[in-house]
């Protein structure tokens, strides 16, 4: 049999609460802001939150990641230093980082993660990032199932990454500067503007407007949740859910899904183990189409395809419920596919494509009463739930436990009684109890095991409540004894605190000291699409066979950049692509972007790396 491999679900949290929740509801692991310098600047965390965070998340295995994902500048590398050292003290299990100039620092033996910011889609990149040491290497969301497998081939005991969930950038990500050429907010900082959710016009050399003011950039949001199997078997290790700057309800409910979703795989395919320990027991079903989303999309894992795009809105539609069939008064009559609830939230486009919405005062059957001002819909226009209130309501309070499985075994000895724990990871805490027997009057195993099994608030459960060996509860008794249900709780709890202090002793970190290497980067030259912001950045790059180091567009601008590194392709989108679909555009190129402020942007179709560039005029 081959060896089983260890996958890890990847969940975000923009808190200490998120953090909580997604380990309740199924992560194993967490990834967060550190302090400062991470990729979103507006998710960041205190240390003492991240320690305590820490403190949680080891008692279920559950690793936490943090990260530190910036350029930086020459006058941060010694803050940066002292902020890593601090988070390696608190228990932080890994660091998520973008800037090389992190490996010449003075680090604590604490694992790195290369961040998909380092622009991670080639096997000869990733390559040298495992021999550098990275840990784990966080691949390019724009990667098929096919480029994940070659890069799996290539580096098979390399830790592989890859989102299955969440918001797309529309550029590869850590080559996007648009940003910070148009309002000085840099994305390799942490500050991105959010440029390609923006309106556009899209017009062509001759001044003829092709499509007008369409959010022409923005992507549907990423839902790979019925294709895990395939990521795995192309050797992705850790899938990770997007959403830093989400609230808890959706990490709450989008984690859940994952978990369900990926220990049906496990349990028919023994060759893939989940990476932590504790199972989850929801109170409600986990639905993906609930949360936060623009729509859904594969993205390029099984190819190109023409529906990746959200051209009309960049906010989350939800759910389609159905289709308007009139109005009358103060209310709609809706044929709908679902069921609408009082406090719902209802989104449409309306007659230019502008995205409406509404909230829904009362329903009464297939008739809808609006809170407010009746909108003016035209009769079979869709209809959308984007805040499903019955739905929210649940997930305000608490909607999953999760649960270490404990055995018991109690037994008398020669001076009283001896209570053993022991829990799935193997784990094992006897406490003795010096106590006076004495014969009971009645049978005493079904009181004591009901006792035992009373883990209540406790981060255990018994799996297993029948009384023959192989359960989880044993009793080696030789006579009836008495033992009052008071005396069996106080050595319940004594034994229980000893087991949680002795998992946390027992946790496994992992250590990893950096070592210099002088292995030949892929490439011998970078131009500011390296993100070389630091001297520290630059000795790494030169060690390792780099001849020439330009620096970060960040530190010094360069006329006539490109912009913007997209898969997603405007020309294909239209249906005009010369490589795959074989039609001539009735447009003269080059063809441009114009903002509402009217800033113009070139776009440059390469196809021979079948990519878009947005260029600066």
């Amino acid at each position: 049999m081959s060896r089983q491999r260890k996958i890890e679900l990847l969940a975000p949290a923009k808190n200490l609460e998120c953090g909580i929740e997604a380990v309740n509801h199924g992560a194993d692991a967490v990834y967060r802001g550190a302090p400062r310098f991470g990729a979103r600047a507006a998710a960041i965390n205190s240390l003492e939150d991240i320690a305590a965070l820490v403190k949680y998340a080891h008692l279920y295995n559950v690793r936490i990641y943090v990260t530190v994902n910036t350029i930086l500048k020459e006058e941060e590398l010694v803050e940066t230093e002292r902020m890593i050292n601090e988070l390696y003290r608190v228990g932080v299990d890994a660091l998520i980082v973008q800037d090389m100039g992190i490996t010449r620092l003075n680090l604590p033996p604490i694992p790195l993660h290369a961040s998909t910011q380092m622009d991670n889609r080639t096997p000869e990149k990733v390559r040298f990032l495992s021999d550098a040491g990275f840990r784990q290497i966080v691949l390019a969301r724009e990667l098929s199932l096919q480029e994940i497998r070659t890069i799996h081939e290539a580096c098979p005991e390399t830790q592989l990454e890859v989102f299955v969930h969440g918001a797309l950038c529309v550029s590869y990500s850590g080559q996007c500067y648009v940003s910070q050429a148009c309002f000085g907010r840099s994305a390799n900082r942490g500050e991105c503007a959010q440029f390609c959710r923006l309106p556009f016009n899209l017009i062509d050399a001759d001044g003829k407007t092709i499509v007008r003011d369409k959010h022409l950039l923005s992507l549907k949001d990423l839902n790979q949740s019925e294709v895990l199997e395939d990521l795995l078997d192309a050797g992705a290790t850790s899938l990770k859910i997007e959403g830093r700057l989400k609230d808890v309800s959706y990490v709450k409910n989008v984690t859940a899904a994952y978990r369900q979703k990926l220990d049906a795989i496990f349990a028919r395919r023994k060759e893939y183990v989940r990476a932590s320990s504790g199972a989850c027991h929801f109170d409600f079903k986990p639905q993906l189409d609930k949360s936060f989303s623009r729509g859904f999309t594969n993205y390029f894992l099984q190819g190109r395809r023409q529906d990746i795009a959200s051209f009309d809105t960049p906010k989350s539609l939800g759910e389609e419920m159905g289709t308007l069939k009139e109005q009358r008064g103060n209310y709609l009559t809706v044929a709908g596919v679902k069921p609408f609830h009082n406090g719902d939230g209802v989104c449409f486009l309306d007659e230019q494509n502008g995205l409406q919405g509404f909230r829904i005062n009362r329903v009464d059957g297939n008739k809808l009463y609006p809170a407010g001002e009746v909108p003016h819909i035209k009769p079979r226009t869709r209809l959308y739930r984007n805040f499903d209130q019955d739905f929210e309501r649940i997930l305000v309070r608490k909607s999953s436990e999760r649960k270490l499985a404990v055995n018991w075994e109690l037994s008398d000895t020669s001076w009283g009684f001896a209570l053993t724990a022991t829990d799935e990871d193997d784990n094992r805490v006897t406490l003795s109890f010096p106590y006076s027997k004495e014969l009971a009057r009645t049978p005493q195993a079904e009181n004591l095991r009901t006792q035992l099994s009373k883990l209540g608030n406790t981060p255990f459960e018994v799996v297993n409540n029948v009384s023959d060996e192989a359960s989880g509860l044993v009793l080696k008794l030789s006579q009836n004894w008495f033992i009052p249900a008071s005396v069996i709780a106080d050595w319940r709890r004594r034994v229980i605190e000893k087991l949680i202090a002795v998992r946390r002793i027992t946790y496994r970190r992992e250590l990893t000291v950096w070592k210099p290497t002088r292995h030949a980067f892929p490439m011998t030259s970078l131009t500011y699409l390296g993100n070389v912001m630091n001297t520290a950045a630059k000795s790494f790059y030169l060690s390792h066979g780099v001849l020439s180091v330009e620096p970060a567009y960040e530190k010094q601008p360069v006329q006539n950049a490109v912009l913007m590194f997209c898969k997603h392709c405007l020309r294909y989108s239209m249906g005009w692509c010369p490589t795959h679909q074989k039609l001539r555009s009735p447009y003269r190129e080059p063809y441009y972007l114009v903002a509402a402020d009217g800033k113009r942007f070139r776009l440059d179709f390469d196809c021979k790396h079948c990519q878009m560039k947005v260029v600066t005029e």
